[in-house]
């Protein structure tokens, strides 16, 4: 990858600080890339070349995590990956999640039966081109009928053949996390979490307490969190930046163990996020945005 020049040095992931994942260390401002397909998470994007620079330019504005599904495209975002970055950067750390798939009527569906899970392994090492996989998130969903403990010996039963360097877990409740942690170690959790929906507070403080790694999916509530409303709007205006830029700084301030994933198609809206590293809202700020009936209203998205 090319050296970062004067203007990268100022604009750089890895000013957001870093956790440790595992074995290994990743910035705190990383990338998702369920946005890189086309409208709906669906087939592929309207500039595939477009797609690929951008990927480029995370990496060498010093993102070295980058969060993936086979199933967002589904299996666009995977081949794009590959397209723009492979052979990978020997820093670039790339996750991934099991137990879901897209059917060809686009409805969002459960695949968590341990054959299921296992194939879904395999075929994630053949197509990113990989004899390991770094991170592996368990995504776990009630509607697929299998019991939590099952698909979870299944993920366990694949990292003891070294398929998987790391296990984490998404969309589970603080007891499933418990359980989980009984008998394996969990390297990352994956869940909804953002300024207005903070339903899964209890696991943000127990993944905070325990040094474990929160990724919180939908940073920006599908993109509502960056409206002008209320104190966003004021906030925003006192700092010279957007309210999604205020937004992901709230998010970063909200516990040292949370790593930054948002997606976008957009190369403007990718150095806006990471730019957002800079902003250093007061406890007042961020007091202020948590408690806004305003905020409060912004629409969410939950499952």
């Amino acid at each position: 990858m090319p050296a970062h020049n004067d203007e990268n040095r100022a604009l750089n992931a890895s000013l957001a600080g870093t956790v440790t994942l595992g074995d290994m260390t990743i910035n705190r401002m990383a990338f998702g890339t369920m946005r890189l397909p086309g409208p709906d998470v669906w087939g592929e994007p309207v500039d595939p070349a477009e797609a690929r620079r951008l990927l480029r330019r995370a990496v060498d504005l010093g993102v070295n995590y980058l969060d993936t599904a086979a199933y967002y495209g589904p299996l666009v975002s995977d081949r794009l990956i590959v397209e723009a970055l492979y052979p990978y950067p020997k820093d670039v750390i790339i996750g991934t999640k099991v137990g879901g798939w897209r059917g060809s009527d686009k409805r969002w569906t459960g695949e968590a039966h341990p054959q299921q899970l296992k194939a879904a392994v395999e075929d994630n090492l053949r197509r990113l081109r990989v004899e390991q996989l770094h991170l592996v998130h368990l995504r776990y969903s009630d509607y697929s009928g299998v019991p939590f403990m099952d698909s979870l010996a299944a993920m366990i039963e694949v990292q003891q053949e070294a398929k998987i360097r790391h296990l984490g877990l998404s969309n589970v409740t603080l007891e499933q996390l418990k359980a989980a942690q009984q008998i394996v170690q969990i390297a990352s959790v994956q869940n909804l979490y953002n300024l207005v929906d903070r339903r899964d507070e209890d696991i943000v403080d127990y993944c905070t307490q325990q040094g474990i790694p929160f990724m919180p999916f939908y940073p920006l509530a599908v993109g509502n969190l960056g409206r002008g409303i209320g104190p966003l709007v004021t906030i925003a205006q006192r700092h010279h930046v957007t309210p999604a830029q205020v937004a992901l700084a709230w998010l970063r301030a909200r516990s040292p163990q949370i790593v930054l994933i948002p997606g976008t198609s957009s190369i403007v809206h990718l150095e806006e996020n990471i730019a957002s590293v800079t902003i250093h809202v007061s406890k007042e700020e961020w007091k202020e945005l948590a408690e806004s009936p305003e905020v409060a209203a912004i629409p969410s998205f939950r499952e």
